[in-house]
């Protein structure tokens, strides 16, 4: 099992290429990464909606800039992988966004940032693909060994969201350098199946409920993220402690407090 001490086996992109798919769990703050790394993942991710929830704003709108680069230099001590989702990259010229990745991908620490997720879209609306590869091949000239991860965000906001128009975003971003694609929201096994079998990079999916990993990875999904999933869930829980003390009844289940101070304690030591 991997720990925060003790640095990840593989490189980010083997991480893709196991027989199971890699499982990619994503943090909104320090203590959520300590919390994975802690459980043995090798890679953690952040959520853009957890980042953005906790400045007080809604996902999207391209709120979470700053705060993805303080987040990816506070993580830079955990000894695993860490891709940021960048949202649409933040700007709309393609030198602008390789620029922002190249600050990324800069952080100091263990490990850096390894990969990015950005998406094909702003503001809710789908944008010209053309106009996204073109931030993808900007992206790979400047910081070739950061993991592009792009996603295709067809079937997530409900707009062309056939596996044809799906697939022919992914094929221009694929030949622009992308090295994984990502489809939030397709969910059904038959859609699955086809776009793994068409797209030639590791095809990223958000958890879904009703497959399990295995499941997943026979329909030839590679990468599982859980998206704000943990977020909401925390939220969820600590909504329910609340009441429960308030009425009486069974206090959901925590981490000891001596536990999450031990993890705190050890991440400041390797800070200093």
């Amino acid at each position: 099992m991997t720990s925060p001490t003790s640095p990840a086996a593989l490189s980010f992109r083997e991480l893709h290429h196991r027989t199971a798919p890699l499982v990619l769990p994503n943090a909104w703050d320090v203590p959520s990464a300590l919390a994975f790394a802690d459980a043995g993942f090798e890679a953690v991710g952040t959520t853009s909606f957890g980042v953005a929830s906790g400045l007080g704003r809604p996902d999207g709108g391209r709120s979470t800039r700053e705060a993805n680069l303080a987040l990816a230099r506070a993580l830079a001590p955990l000894r695993v992988h860490v891709s940021v989702d960048i949202e649409d990259g933040y700007r709309d010229a393609p030198d602008e966004v390789a620029g922002y990745v190249a600050d990324l991908e800069g952080v100091s620490g263990v490990s850096g940032v390894s990969g990015i997720n950005i998406e094909d879209s702003t503001a809710e609306t789908l944008i010209d693909p053309a106009a996204h590869a073109a931030k993808i091949a900007a992206v790979k000239g400047r910081c070739p060994q950061v993991f592009v991860n792009a996603r295709v965000d067809t079937y997530w906001l409900g707009q062309d969201a056939t596996v044809a128009a799906t697939l022919e975003r992914a094929a221009r971003y694929v030949e622009a350098g992308a090295d994984g694609v990502f489809v939030p929201g397709a969910t059904e096994p038959a859609v699955l199946r086809e776009l793994a079998a068409a797209v030639p990079v590791p095809l990223n999916v958000l958890a879904v409920p009703a497959l399990s990993l295995a499941e997943l990875a026979d329909l030839g999904v590679r990468r599982v993220s859980t998206g704000s999933l943990p977020y909401r869930a925390a939220l969820h829980a600590a909504a329910r402690v609340a009441d429960a003390v308030r009425g009486g009844g069974t206090v959901p289940e925590a981490t000891p407090y001596a536990e999450l101070q031990a993890r705190l304690v050890d991440y400041a030591t390797r800070l200093a």
